[in-house]
């Protein structure tokens, strides 16, 4: 982290805004330590906060997501896109307001890890995205990539290594962190699912297999629903985990939101 937050602020005074990317399924857990931090760049700079995987998330919280954070934060503007389908044109236009008289405006995304900083930089300068040469008086480490009157800079993905283990799994259920190193992904899976009884979402989660009982070993009836077989018929348990996983951070399971303002995600 250290080394990715001394890259950016070396960039951060020369950029005119940014946009921070957050997963829509959990706003505040996904949100990146730089904005206040010991960088504090909310307090710097304009911030437009972009709610990515809007699809993967139940709307109606979405929405309540959307007027908390424009009410209660100092962004400029709050969104929440389909990055797979909407079009980002209408914040181009208005980051494009911002934009100095006798130059480009320059863009700075940041986001931890996986939320869909790569899609929304595709959105912002286009699929072929290609990096243009060094800007004067900015380090050269920083890649910038040209857009239609903006030229826009990729911050790395970084992650507070000084987090609790505990939000580190909470970031692995949306495939934000790696499962494996903190403490595998059965330990992961086991985790995401007694969180999911907890709040009531096992039956909707689950709904796209038809359902499956609302039971203390939920993962090995997932393994069976998988396929996630050895010899005899037992369910290879991290695979099933690995799998399960990997479903519902890509969306293949119903939409769900796994937080609310003020009612953080807590690991079980």
């Amino acid at each position: 982290m250290a080394k990715g937050e001394r890259k950016l602020g070396e960039v951060a005074d020369k950029l005119d805004v940014l946009v921070e990317v957050r997963d829509a399924r959990a706003p505040f857990s996904t949100s990146s330590p730089l904005m206040l931090g010991k960088s504090g760049l909310l307090r710097l700079k304009p911030v437009f906060l972009v709610l990515s995987k809007r699809d993967l998330a139940d709307p109606d919280r979405t929405g309540v997501w959307l007027d908390n954070l424009r009410v209660g934060m100092s962004y400029t503007d709050v969104r929440a896109f389909d990055l797979r389908n909407d079009s980002v044109g209408s914040l181009i236009s208005e980051l494009l307001k911002l934009r100095p008289v006798h130059r480009s405006l320059r863009v700075g995304v940041v986001g931890i890890p996986n939320v869909g900083k790569s899609m929304f930089l595709n959105k912002l300068v286009g699929r072929s995205r290609a990096k243009v040469g060094g800007i004067p008086g900015i380090t050269r480490e920083v890649g910038w990539y040209k857009g239609s009157g903006f030229l826009v800079v990729d911050s790395p993905g970084i992650l507070d290594p000084h987090s609790e283990p505990g939000a580190h799994q909470i970031l692995s259920w949306l495939g934000c962190a790696k499962a494996d190193v903190v403490g595998g992904y059965e330990n992961a899976a086991v985790g995401l699912i007694r969180f999911l009884r907890a709040r009531l979402l096992w039956d909707r989660v689950t709904d796209v297999w038809g359902g499956l009982p609302d039971s203390d070993d939920a993962l090995e009836m997932v393994g069976r629903r998988l396929g996630c077989l050895v010899a005899g018929g037992v369910v290879n348990r991290e695979l099933a985990a690995r799998r399960f996983l990997e479903s519902f951070a890509s969306g293949k399971l119903a939409p769900v939101t796994l937080e609310l303002p003020g009612e953080p995600i807590r690991a079980l």
